[in-house]
């Protein structure tokens, strides 16, 4: 008997391919994966094949399990002349203004078919092939570029995207964006996703395709070699456990920062009798991140740095702290009750087309965000930062949800607020989904301000909030209602009753299927 499933992904194409799995007999990781492979494909500049990803995983007979698919620092055996080079500095408008780097130089090592790889070797139904070959059917038949792809290329056309030639000519009108609904096609993309379904993942850390990945890396200047390739491992971790109001949450563990700040923000608000006031969720947010920033992101160690920021939060208690990447979501969650949920990054992307493969680099290594220590200063083997959170819950009553968002650093204050909407306050999901959303920003300069879409109940409950050492009122920065910055948060879910619903984000194109 086929399986039904609820599917919450970045575009039609990608809720369609998960359809497809379910139809060859798989299942809600089945489909999950099918749909991010294809959304890897089909929203080009916010996700790329050549990129990380965490998969949450809660089957319906089983404990929860993580899959690290994240982005590694390369250089194994590398000329140590390669290291600090092969870099293109970017200034783009993106998120109010930010500085990142392109370039050969700005390539981790890929992790995300890796980890799909793993997933569906542990917990997938339906054949490898059928999933991939959806995907490369897709951009055979040519598709259109989403207004989610398109208003990131007007930001970044002419610098990220410019330089390389294969991708200036793809993606670009010479350099300038093309609008949305602008048709795309590229064989070679077909060509290397059709290879991937015939000869598995291990085909771009040990095949031809890696061959190929290397080859250009070494002739243009990047960091990644045969060794680092052939050693990475997708890795299988227990996921970090929390409640909220009944519900019990699986979040992705340390090193990746994203889950043990959702877990420690969550913890300090757990046991709030009643609604979170936008306040009192807005000093949460600042204590945490604040812990974050100080503490962990320039950690040698981050999986200890991860776990000490729980122990702190967990001596500190649920009163409250002293008062002081371009990515992509897929969520499903099938008739039979288990829950997928895959976010993926390419970071703000190299801009650089692997040649013969038609595949986008990452630009992991030149996010300052995610570099703390400094660019290209980690040593090879290392996994990098992520804010990524891929979450599925449980409740005693049967219900189950996956949930996740793109948004960098938003990641978890995104869905801080949509959990607290849907798991504490009681509101269906969709709501919890489009509600007004806030960020604690630390700028450049040191000082905090809140980000926050128009809103007046978010501004009449954000104005009593005031900076702890100066007594002055933290400053507000009002983005347009359902703005692209924060998030596009994704969720399926199945009731008691077995119903299958999912919920998408206004802020990002996305599509939502039950079938």
């Amino acid at each position: 008997m086929t399986r039904r499933a609820a599917l919450a992904a970045p575009n039609p194409s990608a809720t369609q391919a998960g359809l497809h799995a379910l139809g060859c007999g798989g299942n809600a990781v089945d489909a999950a994966i099918a749909a991010m492979v294809t959304a890897s494909a089909t929203e080009p500049g916010i996700i790329s094949p050549l990129g990380g990803c965490f998969i949450n995983v809660w089957p319906v007979d089983g404990e929860p399990v993580l899959i690290d698919g994240n982005v590694e620092m390369p250089g194994r055996g590398a000329d140590p002349a390669r290291f600090g080079s092969g870099l293109i500095e970017c200034v783009t408008a993106y998120g109010g203004g930010l500085t990142t780097y392109a370039g050969p130089g700005s390539v981790a090592i890929p992790g995300m078919f890796a980890g799909l790889g793993l997933a569906h070797e542990r917990f997938g139904a339906a054949p490898w092939g059928e999933l991939l070959g959806f995907a490369a059917a897709t951009v055979a038949d040519g598709f259109q570029l989403s207004h989610t792809a398109a208003s990131y290329f007007e930001l970044v056309a002419h610098t990220i995207f410019a330089w390389d030639q294969d991708t200036r000519r793809i993606y670009t009108d010479d350099a300038a964006p093309w609008p949305p609904g602008h048709e795309l096609r590229d064989d070679t993309l077909v060509a290397t996703l059709r290879q991937i379904g015939e000869e598995g993942a291990a085909s771009l850390y040990t095949g031809d395709l890696a061959a190929r990945i290397v080859a250009d890396m070494t002739e243009r200047g990047g960091l990644i070699t045969a060794r680092d390739l052939a050693e990475y491992r997708p890795l299988a971790r227990t996921p970090l456990r929390t409640t909220l109001n009944g519900w019990e949450l699986a979040c992705n563990p340390p090193p990746a920062i994203g889950g043990a700040v959702l877990t420690a923000m969550l913890r300090l608000l757990g046991d709030v009798a009643g609604p979170v006031s936008p306040e009192h969720a807005a000093r949460v947010m600042k204590d945490v991140l604040d812990l974050r920033l100080h503490r962990v992101d320039v950690a040698d160690d981050l999986e200890v740095a991860g776990h000490e920021l729980l122990e702190t939060i967990a001596a500190m208690g649920a009163v409250g702290l002293p008062t002081s990447s371009d990515t992509a979501h897929v969520s499903v969650v099938d008739s039979d009750g288990t829950a997928c949920a895959i976010t993926a990054s390419a970071g703000y992307g190299s801009g650089m087309t692997v040649a013969g493969t038609g595949m986008l680099g990452n630009n992991a290594l030149g996010e300052p965000e995610l570099n703390r220590r400094g660019l290209h200063a980690l040593a090879p083997g290392t996994r990098l930062a992520s804010n990524m959170a891929p979450t599925t819950l449980r409740h005693p009553d049967g219900s189950v949800l996956a949930i996740g968002t793109p948004g960098a650093d938003r990641i978890t204050t995104a869905l801080l607020q949509v959990l607290l909407h849907f798991c504490l306050h009681g509101e269906t999901l969709q709501y919890a989904v489009d509600a007004p959303r806030l960020h604690v920003r630390h700028l450049d300069d040191g000082r905090v301000r809140i980000d926050h879409e128009e809103s007046e109940v978010l501004r009449e409950g954000l104005g009593g909030l005031r900076a702890a050492d100066s007594g002055e009122p933290v400053p507000l920065h009002a983005h347009a209602r359902h703005a692209m910055y924060f998030g596009g948060v994704g969720a399926a879910l199945r009731t008691p009753e077995g119903e299958l619903t999912a919920a998408a984000d206004p802020r990002r194109d996305s599509a939502t299927a039950v079938g």
